[in-house]
């Protein structure tokens, strides 16, 4: 019998997915408050400048971190995946229309044109973080190889300002089919531009390789080092910034 430590019924508070999407719609509410915080209050007289530093000290800071950890951790899991593929890149959008906005916002005076700005970014954040809440979660916790409970904490661990771990060789011989195109995906996200890592498997990757070629078109590269017949060993990198 498995130690009551490991034992949870499924789609309740005991499930690790469950409690993990509960952790991450916590992170989720922390930027909606923190936002809500310079949108819907009027600044003492007097203090709008400050008031418009704090601002752009949080979008710059707490939100466009966030906004990359989810990048690295969720999406990655979920981009190889054909059921989710369309979503990530919506979702990569949305991602890069704050970032837009942010950098439009940290580079204004205008303390009344700065409060506009924090509205619309409160806006299309609302949607991003609805989308994920409502659609990407749930796909990931019925999606075969995402570990949402690990994403979570890794999603955590790059908050908290730690790294994750990059291996140099993903050797996928031993993981069950269905796991493998996520873990190769989250992997390649920890890629800075011009690094690589090595993948290792029992058979001619084609079908992953059309994945890369349809999420990442022209932003990665695709090396065979060994072709068979027993193994196959791939160098996948992430481009250089000036290829």
């Amino acid at each position: 019998m498995a130690p009551s430590s490991e034992i949870y019924i499924e789609t309740t508070e005991t499930d690790p997915a469950v409690r993990a999407q509960v952790a991450i719609r916590a992170l989720h509410q922390r930027l909606r408050i923190g936002l809500a915080a310079f949108t819907e209050s009027e600044p003492v007289t007097g203090s709008q400048n400050v008031v418009h530093a704090a601002l752009v000290d949080f979008c710059i800071g707490e939100l466009r971190r966030h906004l990359a950890a989810a990048d690295q951790t969720l999406h990655a899991a979920a981009s190889g995946a054909a059921e989710t593929r369309l979503l990530v890149r919506a979702l990569r959008t949305t991602t890069a229309a704050l970032d837009e906005r942010i950098d439009a916002l940290a580079t204004t005076d205008d303390t009344i044109s700065g409060t506009a700005m924090a509205q619309v970014i409160e806006a299309v954040l609302a949607v991003h973080l609805a989308a994920e809440e409502t659609v990407l979660l749930p796909a990931l916790a019925a999606l075969p190889g995402a570990d949402l409970p690990a994403l979570a904490t890794d999603l955590l661990t790059l908050l908290a300002g730690g790294q994750l771990d990059h291996p140099p060789v993903v050797d996928v011989r031993e993981i069950p089919h269905g796991q493998r195109h996520p873990r190769i995906f989250a992997r390649y996200a920890r890629l800075a531009p011009g690094e690589g890592f090595v993948l290792v498997n029992n058979h001619d990757p084609k079908t992953l390789r059309r994945e890369f070629e349809a999420t990442h078109p022209g932003t990665h590269t695709w090396d065979y080092l060994e072709s068979g017949p027993e193994i196959w060993q791939v160098r996948i990198g992430k481009a250089a910034v000036d290829a």
